[in-house]
């Protein structure tokens, strides 16, 4: 089953460009918008990277900079998380 359920997922390259940032953290509605679930790895660039296996789907989602929350210049369209504050949005298919 397990196997049938990874075929649903693909992942998703996210790209933040932070990079005077001491930690860049991704949260979204896939993590429960838990910041210690997602940390990103800086690059060599100093920008900050991580894949994401995520479902299809749209998916609200923004980076934590140095515990800022900040959107995502590079995302398909702006939505608001449940407590209303401004968030990225992304389709995966």
């Amino acid at each position: 089953m397990n196997s049938i359920y990874h075929k649903n997922l693909r992942t998703v390259n996210f790209f933040c460009a932070a990079t005077q940032a001491q930690s860049v953290n991704l949260v979204g509605d896939f993590n429960q918008w838990n910041p210690s679930t997602h940390p990103m790895k800086q690059m060599p660039d100093k920008s900050w990277m991580l894949g994401v296996e995520l479902k299809h789907g749209h998916h609200r989602y923004a980076f934590l900079v140095d515990g800022v929350l900040t959107l995502d210049p590079r995302a398909q369209g702006i939505t608001r998380n449940d407590k209303g504050e401004r968030v990225s949005l992304i389709p995966v298919s």
